[in-house]
């Protein structure tokens, strides 16, 4: 075997291989060799068929085996004896005119891992923000449970349905006067002004009195799910049964009892938990801001290109996916155009990270452990079928690639801790809009593309009018919806968000094979 080198340039390398017809032509010999005795052929004895039939039988699939082999061997060489760390899979090719009997000329190309010298731990310096979590705040959560919770009585029957009232009805929906799938109910409850049903239902409605019938006109959004009714026109006749009108929530143990828990002071424990949690987590995410922008600052280090190649397409398939679910999706994709640079500067910078943590994390021992690794293959697996779950543990467990991948997020999570542990840091109290401002301070331009107005979101698709159900959790946020009317503004592309992501820790040098994807979701 010739190993040359063509390309030295910076983070890439180039080598050519020959691998000699004859080493090639004295592997497959070996391999016919080791196969004869299990051969079968009529007239011969089993293990008696000569080694010249075998070959003429088995001898093209023993070949491109044994030559895949020994390319992938070659690949490993140079590596070796190179002493390569390679940032992705090596681009290997065979040369279009390779024939059996010839020697095999192959080209492989890759880019390595920089050179890092990772900083000095100790001696950082971080700002912790802390966000206390008052009394008053418990009591606004508790308020807001209670809001979601509306108890509702009946009202006069001269009463006028008014927003925020609720409504018992009866209805039948016909399309060019057919009724539809899903068009009809009975005894089902609407309050107005909640955005429940397709947009113009319940404005129709205000006003009616308890036995009122009407009919009423209204247009399925263009986005509707069912194919047939998408920007169809649609009448509906309603009958109000009853008109409700809400009752004061009163808050007491009574109140919390019947949210399954064991008076108010536990509803008030869990709720300051969660604010608590909310908190800490904004917290956390303004000290990995400041650590990461602490990083990037003073290290400039060269990073292989095949690597910013492969972030900066996962951020842009991101933000063609907020431009989709956008009203404006022109305007979206015209705008990210205007700023590809600054988005594919954001790539650089997530894989200048991840390489430095990766190197931070090795020269000081954290490690992601096999139970640690067992648990998120178990939870990751959670996601695919019951009857997929075990091969995607047996591929995972089997390739290289894939187990890095899952445990990268983790790994730097452990190493962001340990740096944090290492770290001088001072508290200081503020409020949670100081936080907040504080994380979108630590945005630089450098690292994300100047603010645009949010974009809006699609409406979610309306449904037909369909039963609201009861919000029993004690989650401070109200039911869902099944068809939110109201528009919400989109939220800034993830992508923007480069500061606090870094791309890959320690990329596997081999790559999973096509051949064992994963199973489908």
């Amino acid at each position: 075997m010739q190993i040359k080198e063509t390309t030295n340039e910076g983070l890439k390398r180039a080598y050519t291989v020959t691998i000699p017809a004859k080493e090639i032509d004295e592997r497959v010999n070996s391999e016919v060799k080791k196969i004869a005795p299990q051969v079968k052929m009529p007239g011969f004895r089993p293990g008696k068929v000569p080694a010249n039939l075998v070959r003429k039988m088995h001898g093209e699939q023993l070949h491109a085996q044994t030559l895949n082999d020994m390319i992938r061997e070659s690949v490993d060489k140079v590596m070796a004896d190179n002493k390569l760390r390679p940032a992705m899979q090596p681009s290997v090719e065979l040369d279009e005119g390779y024939e059996e009997g010839k020697d095999a000329a192959l080209s492989v190309e890759l880019e390595i891992l920089p050179e890092i010298d990772a900083p000095e731990v100790d001696g950082l310096a971080l700002e912790r923000l802390t966000v206390p979590v008052t009394d008053e705040q418990v009591d606004e959560a508790v308020e807001r449970i209670a809001s979601n919770n509306k108890s509702y009585k009946d009202a006069a029957k001269t009463k006028k349905a008014a927003d925020g009232d609720q409504l018992i009805i009866d209805f039948v929906g016909r399309v060019d006067g057919t009724e539809f799938e899903g068009g009809k109910a009975e005894n089902t409850p609407l309050t107005i002004g909640s955005g429940q049903f397709i947009p113009g239902f319940e404005e129709q409605l205000t006003g009616v009195k308890t036995g009122d019938k009407k009919t009423i006109t209204v247009t399925f959004p263009e986005d509707y799910p069912a194919e047939n009714l998408k920007g169809k026109e649609a009448e509906f006749d309603v009958t109000v049964q009853q008109v409700k009108v809400p009752t004061d929530t009163k808050i007491d143990d009574e109140f919390a009892k019947n949210l399954g828990l064991e008076g108010l002071d536990k509803l008030k424990e869990l709720l300051r938990g969660q604010l608590e949690q909310e908190t800490s987590g904004l917290t956390r995410t303004q000290m990995k801001r400041q650590l990461l922008d602490t990083l990037a600052a003073g290290h400039d280090f060269a990073v292989p290109q095949g690597m910013v190649d492969a972030e900066f397409e996962q951020i842009w398939a991101q933000l063609q996916q907020e431009a989709a679910r956008s009203d404006d999706a022109e305007t979206m994709l015209k705008e990210m155009e205007d700023e590809k640079d600054d988005y594919r500067k954001i790539a650089e910078r997530r894989v200048r990270l991840g390489l430095l943590l990766s190197e931070i994390g090795q020269k000081n021992g954290v490690e992601v452990n096999a139970n640690e690794m067992n648990m998120l293959i178990q939870q990751a697996a959670q996601q695919y079928r019951a009857e997929d779950r075990e091969r995607f543990i047996q591929y995972v467990q089997q390739e290289p690639m894939a187990a890095a991948q899952l445990r990268a997020p983790l790994y730097e999570d452990k190493v962001v801790d340990f740096l944090f542990d290492k770290a001088e840091i001072t508290d200081r109290e503020v409020t949670r809009e100081e936080l907040e401002a504080a994380i979108e301070a630590e945005e630089t331009t450098e690292e994300k593309p100047k603010k645009k107005a949010a974009a809006k979101k699609k409406p979610a698709a309306k449904k037909a009018p369909a039963k609201k159900t009861d919000d029993k959790d004690i989650d401070e946020k109200p039911a869902a919806k099944k068809a939110p009317a109201k528009k919400t503004a989109a939220k800034k592309p993830a992508a923007e968000k480069a500061d606090d992501k870094p791309a890959a820790k320690k990329p596997a040098a081999k790559k999973a094979p096509a051949k064992k994807a994963a199973p489908k979701k």
